[in-house]
């Protein structure tokens, strides 16, 4: 306990002080060591292995295919076509960000990538179209949760071989919740700027309508057809399909397209190794201090409170949800399906829970946990392009990360939302 006493006191006094999360993360890790008597070197362990791992190494892939594809031009016309559709709503922009983050979510299946590349192109539009930049900021870091959600996924993939239940109905499960949470974020906005005369630019409004958007952004819809048939075919897994996508934008940038160049490319590169190199060092101090919490058993002590309070399942998943989300500002989502499933998954399936339908809660509320602070990956990237700070972008995603929870808790109660589609097809 006293351990445990040494490493959140330390986070918090540090936090208060004003230090960078990765330092109060680190930092107090660090000296829970010292005080554990713990052999420091240990930690260069924790770093190798924060970063060893298949699915992970997907990350730079997919963020170096987002940065390829706003140099090939199939980020634009994906984009072109979400705010084809919006066309004069209110909040135009913002709900373009969301769609076109359900469409790259389709390619990337990776939250921070799909923030990093549509962040890229729709925050500075929104900017310049007098959005305000902690806004913008925020939009984009909720909706790009949404890229763990819509299949491929990568934490789909971790929870599938961790429950052992089909990777591909967790797949086609996650089509409805992520359509879902993306509906509920396009609300939000619609009245957030319904009087603030917030839509489209004019430039779209008048170039690009829907159908010349579509014809224009064929290849670029045709990006995550390609993905998601070879994943569902089993010709690729989900981490080889981040190369199959650099490689498609690749050949329609330089030989479709023809807008790619060599400059390009080295821009698309520089662009990864700084928004990788940075999520990667969040991540390292977030596994060190996640290792710790997982040595003292902490998740554990507190899931088994919160399951011996009641057998009530109403109430169940909302201390299930409330506990997730918890965590999920602390913890890697990855860590998390990890630690979590072996603790909860008996549990919730003793109470008549679908493993699929607990799974797919799970996923959401780790997509919420991009884009709450410390750990919220999501919200480094947009900080970074935005050059807003993590604590304004923070309380600016307060009210979309409550819509977003909203969907979530419509998702627990309603489970047939969940199951009907995978089990319409049939799917193993």
């Amino acid at each position: 306990m006293s351990y445990t006493l040494v490493l959140f006191s330390t986070f918090i006094v540090l936090l208060l002080m004003g230090s960078p999360i990765a330092v109060a993360l680190g930092v107090s890790a660090m000296a829970t060591f010292l005080v554990a008597d713990q052999d420091l070197s240990s930690i260069v362990q924790i770093a190798f292995n924060s970063v060893n791992s298949f699915p992970i190494m997907a990350l730079p892939a997919f963020v170096l295919a987002g940065a390829l594809m706003e140099g090939a031009g199939i980020s634009r016309r994906l984009v072109h076509i979400a705010e084809a559709m919006t066309g004069k709503i209110s909040g135009g922009l913002a709900i373009s960000t969301t769609l076109a983050c359900v469409f790259f979510g389709a390619i990337s299946g990776s939250g921070p990538a799909t923030t990093a590349a549509i962040g890229m192109l729709m925050i500075p539009a929104m900017i310049r179209n007098n959005y305000d930049p902690r806004y913008a900021g925020a939009t984009t870091a909720t909706a790009g949760g949404i890229g763990i959600i819509i299949p491929p996924s990568i934490p789909m993939v971790i929870y599938g071989v961790t429950a052992q239940v089909s990777i591909t109905k967790m797949f086609v499960a996650g089509v409805v919740p992520g359509l879902l949470i993306a509906s509920t974020l396009v609300l939000t906005h619609y009245l957030y700027c319904r009087n603030k005369g917030l839509q489209a630019s004019p430039e779209v409004l008048a170039t690009h309508n829907l159908k010349k958007a579509v014809r224009d952004g064929v290849w670029a819809i045709l990006a995550p057809l390609i993905i998601l048939g070879g994943i569902y075919s089993g010709f690729f897994t989900p981490t080889e399909s981040a190369i199959v996508a650099i490689f498609y934008t690749l050949f329609i940038g330089l030989f479709v397209y023809k807008e790619l160049t060599l400059k390009g490319i080295m821009r698309s590169l520089e662009t990864c190794s700084w928004l990788t190199g940075r999520v990667l060092i969040i991540m390292f101090t977030a596994y060190a201090f996640g290792r710790l919490l997982v040595q003292y058993k902490i998740p554990e002590v507190i899931a088994s409170s919160i399951l011996s309070l009641t057998t009530e399942p109403v109430i169940i998943w909302a201390l299930v949800i409330a506990f997730l989300l918890f965590i999920g500002m602390f913890m890697e989502t990855l860590a998390i399906i990890m630690l979590v499933t072996p603790v909860l998954l008996p549990v919730m399936i003793s109470l008549g829970v679908d493993p699929i339908h607990f799974g797919i809660i799970l996923v959401c509320c780790c997509a919420v946990g991009f884009s709450t602070p410390p750990l919220g990956e999501n919200l480094f990237i947009a900080s970074g392009i935005s050059d807003v700070s993590l604590e304004e972008l923070s309380l600016k995603a307060i009210p979309f990360c409550l819509a977003m929870l909203a969907a979530i808790i419509v998702l627990a109660i309603f489970p047939q939302l969940v199951l009907t589609l995978p089990n319409l097809f049939g799917f193993k």
